[in-house]
């Protein structure tokens, strides 16, 4: 993968603000201007305008995803059910700016879930809900899990169950449309050498899924790589999998701008 240059002209760092990217880190409330450039092939997918007026939207993945949702609540557009996380934070800037757009907003994250554990839960989790966007971000544990010793997944049983799962989806939905988001690590806490090369199959599968089922693909693998050049990885991510206030927000941002640019 072609490595992103880094502009740094004053045009590239307004650019950069505009993301509004906040850091929630010890209480500090001031923006980041600092450059953010993507090569060519890592730019987010444009998303075609994904998102129209009384859309249902329904993100789905991992513990990067549930960021500690309150399960007994399901209602859509609810703080509680939709955790603090990436999610969370994109669902109240759309909201607060298309706020007569009807939108219904659900999270429905699990956290430790690998793609099988997905599929599971899926009728009730997914297609009950009959979204007509769908994002989602999952991959991180079907490798952590492994090297944990919890699990004997391979990158070839991720591929074989996420394309299960998203023709299933596709099936069942067949006017849905989809985002597939990159996972996501940054080398410090729980991940270290032993992650490499192997993570890496599981982002260039994720990517395949976004391409074979004609979904966004939102990279935040090289959106992670950029803003630890801006700031040291701690910023982003609390062990190496797992967001911090600034990295979700970070997240949020770009998701948005992946889906809403024309």
């Amino acid at each position: 993968m072609k490595k992103p240059s880094i502009p740094t002209s004053p045009v590239d760092r307004r650019e950069f603000l505009k993301l509004g990217l906040a850091l929630g880190a010890a209480g500090v409330a001031s923006a980041i201007t600092a450059p953010f450039a993507f090569g060519a092939e890592d730019k987010p997918s444009t998303g075609r305008g994904l998102i129209a007026p009384h859309e249902v939207i329904l993100f789905q993945g991992d513990s990067i995803t549930d960021a500690g949702r309150n399960k007994s609540k399901t209602e859509a557009n609810d703080q509680g059910a939709m955790g603090t996380g990436y999610a969370w934070l994109a669902a109240a800037e759309l909201l607060v700016d298309r706020p007569t757009d009807g939108l219904q907003i659900y999270n429905r994250g699990i956290s430790g879930n690998k793609v099988f554990q997905l599929a599971a839960r899926w009728q009730a989790d997914c297609l009950d809900l009959k979204p007509s966007l769908l994002s989602i971000l999952i991959g991180v544990n079907d490798l952590w899990h492994k090297l944990q010793g919890n699990y004997d997944g391979t990158v070839e049983v991720y591929e074989k169950d996420y394309r299960a799962l998203l023709e299933r989806t596709r099936r069942e939905l067949p006017k849905v449309k989809l985002v597939v988001c990159e996972p996501f690590v940054l080398r410090l806490g729980a991940v270290n050498d032993k992650w490499f090369p192997e993570f890496d199959n599981y982002r260039a599968t994720a990517k395949s899924m976004a391409a074979a089922f004609d979904a966004t693909f939102v990279p935040f693998q090289t959106m992670f790589d950029q803003a630890a050049k801006i700031a040291s990885p701690e910023q982003w991510t609390r062990d190496g999998v797992h967001p911090s206030a600034a990295g979700a927000a970070l997240m949020a941002h770009y998701w948005l701008r992946a889906v809403n640019e024309a």
